[in-house]
């Protein structure tokens, strides 16, 4: 993968993961690909976070970046566990100038206009809509899309497999992250994977 637009065209849905136990990476990357999820968004909120995207990779097909990523020396042990994009929850310019100079296929999360601008001035075009729904929703999106035409998006944050086709059908929507094909059974996690893979038609 050399783009993040290439990756977010890859999954109509990018699961975010919290993963606590490392051991129990693997088989819930397997379930999500067998599904037809490929991009997985492993987040830094949990100690097992960098082993579990080290298992997550072993799985064929699989393409595993970092979530939650909010420093620099973030970036970095991400970046020694193999992340192959790198999603943070907001733009900082500091952040986001290292990460660009990388080179690494970057989603930085915006909620305003200035956010957009800040991402633009860095050359980037791609973005999270994050907190999605109490960001203001799908009129947010479109109200801070249109100004800003040449930009694609991947809301993230309260967004439900009942919701996810309206965001979906929004023009410069690509994909949509959620948690909600995480649970269960890796029989229904599959099954999840599945239905959420065919919401985009």
């Amino acid at each position: 993968m050399t783009d993040i637009l290439t990756i977010m065209r890859t999954s109509t849905v990018i699961p975010v993961l919290v993963i606590d136990d490392a051991a129990t990476a693997r088989p819930l990357a397997e379930a999500l690909v067998a599904g037809g999820l490929r991009v997985l968004e492993v987040t830094m909120r949990t100690p097992a976070a960098l082993d579990a995207m080290a298992e997550m990779k072993k799985v064929p097909g699989a393409i595993v970046g970092a979530g939650t990523v909010v420093s620099t020396e973030q970036f970095e042990q991400v970046m020694a566990a193999g992340a192959e994009f790198i999603v943070s929850p907001g733009l900082s310019q500091g952040l986001g100038e290292v990460i660009v100079r990388s080179g690494v296929p970057f989603l930085p999360g915006v909620a305003t206009a200035g956010d957009i601008m800040r991402g633009l001035d860095m050359g980037l075009t791609n973005f999270k809509f994050f907190p999605a729904e109490t960001s203001g929703g799908i009129k947010a999106l479109k109200a801070l899309a249109a100004p800003f035409y040449q930009c694609r998006f991947c809301p993230t944050g309260g967004i439900t497999e009942a919701s996810a086709p309206d965001w979906l059908a929004v023009e410069p929507v690509e994909c949509v992250g959620g948690s909600w094909v995480t649970g269960g059974t890796m029989a229904e996690v599959e099954a999840k994977a599945r239905a959420a893979a065919a919401l985009r038609g």
